[in-house]
Formats: C-alpha cells, sequence, structure tokens
C-alpha cells in the first residue's frame, strides 16, 4: 500500500523519490503548486515570468500532448512534463523558431491556408477524387 502511495505521489512529480514514506511528511501545498502549468512553464523556460505563462495559457498557445490547454492551474505530470510544447498555429512558435533559425515557411504556409480554407484540397489531390 505504501508502495502505491509513493508510486503515485512520485509520478505526480509533488515527492523526489520513491524511497521512504517519510518524504510525505514534507509535503506541502507548495509541492502541488510547483505542478501547475503555469509554474512549470517558468521552470522549464518557456517564459520568463509566471503572469506570461497564464496569460499564454489563457489565449490558448500551449499544448500538453495533442491537447490545448487553457487552465493555468492544471495539474502537470512527470509523464506529461515531456509533452509540453507551443501550438502548432501559435506566432510565438512561429517566432522562437524564427530566432532559432528553424523555421519553416512552407510548412507555416500550409497550416495558415489549412486554417483558412478548411476544406481546401489541394490541385493534384482533387484530380484523384473526382475519378
Amino acid at each position: 500500500m505504501t508502495d502505491l502511495l509513493l508510486e503515485k505521489l512520485y509520478n505526480m512529480g509533488v515527492i523526489p523519490t520513491r524511497k521512504s514514506l517519510a518524504l510525505t511528511d514534507r509535503l506541502s501545498v507548495s509541492s502541488f503548486c510547483r505542478r501547475r502549468l503555469s509554474t512549470v512553464l517558468v521552470h522549464l523556460k518557456y517564459v520568463e515570468h509566471l503572469t506570461e505563462a497564464v496569460t499564454y495559457t489563457e489565449q490558448g498557445h500551449i499544448r500538453v500532448g495533442p491537447d490545448t490547454i487553457t487552465d493555468p492551474a492544471f495539474s502537470v505530470t512527470r509523464n506529461m512534463e515531456d509533452f509540453l510544447t507551443w501550438v502548432d498555429s501559435s506566432k510565438i512558435k512561429r517566432k522562437v523558431l524564427q530566432y532559432n533559425d528553424k523555421l519553416d515557411d512552407y510548412e507555416h504556409a500550409c497550416l495558415r491556408t489549412f486554417s483558412i480554407f478548411p476544406n481546401y484540397i489541394p490541385f493534384n489531390q482533387s484530380s484523384n477524387i473526382l475519378q
């Protein structure tokens, strides 16, 4: 039973190791607050300040895996931390890629075309549909 509790708390990210039940004595509210999405974004250096993290999250610039998260109080587990990223259509992601010289203009042009015209079918694929 204690192993299950230690495993759960470790996976949540509120204790540093699974070694001892004594770690739960030092468990506090701040341990859980450190796992909030906005705090994790600051810790991972996505943003400088907590207010920026809250703003970007509420505006829908952050996703965890395939899901866009708009709640800054979302609890991020250790496993989810690896899947934190900018939304593909985010202008912030575009600026970061541009700054790092990794911007692929073709990819962003396609995303923009499909967001403006969701039923758009490229010409070379439309001929296959008509046959």
